[in-house]
């Protein structure tokens, strides 16, 4: 095995925090097309999808390096929010909290010198820099918008559409 059991084991803790903010953000795609926000549905659904991936990046990764995966059961998602400001803030919170689990691995992969897994979770760093500010930039569009929320969907559509 390339990794130490302590690295497998918090990587397999990585896998089921990704796997957990990926039910959450589902939760909250509910929750918006409960309130009538389909745009804004989509982009949750979108960052459900995101995170997926993530995981299984780190599924695969724990593999090629002769680990092993074990997967623990997910909490339940909170499903009840107030409305889109609520979703954009736990959204950004949880996004904030992932970034913090990424630094530790960091952190841990420093410690270790284990540098192929260093080198794996830099792309974790990258993204977790895109994930932020864009819930954070959802989180203020929302603020600035004070409660006109089809002036949201409109930009959010706007946004969606833009090649990239």
């Amino acid at each position: 095995m390339m990794i130490s059991e302590t690295m497998n084991t918090k990587l397999n803790d990585q896998i089921v925090a990704e796997f957990t903010a990926a039910y959450h953000y589902l939760a909250m795609a509910c929750a918006l097309d409960e309130m009538g926000y389909k745009i804004l549905r989509e982009l949750f659904h979108h960052q459900y999808r995101e995170e997926l991936e993530h995981a299984e990046r780190i599924v695969k990764y724990v593999g090629e390096v002769g680990g092993t995966v074990t997967l623990d059961a997910l909490p339940k998602p909170n499903g009840t929010f107030s409305n889109p400001e609520a979703i954009a803030q736990a959204a950004l919170d949880s996004e904030m909290s992932i970034t913090n689990r990424i630094n530790d691995l960091v952190g841990l992969a420093d410690s270790e010198k284990d540098y192929a897994t260093r080198r794996f979770l830099d792309w974790f760093i990258e993204e977790q820099v895109e994930e932020i500010s864009s819930m954070g930039d959802l989180l203020r569009l929302i603020q600035m918008a004070k409660g006109n929320m089809l002036q949201v969907e409109a930009r959010i559509r706007h946004e969606m559409a833009a090649p990239k």
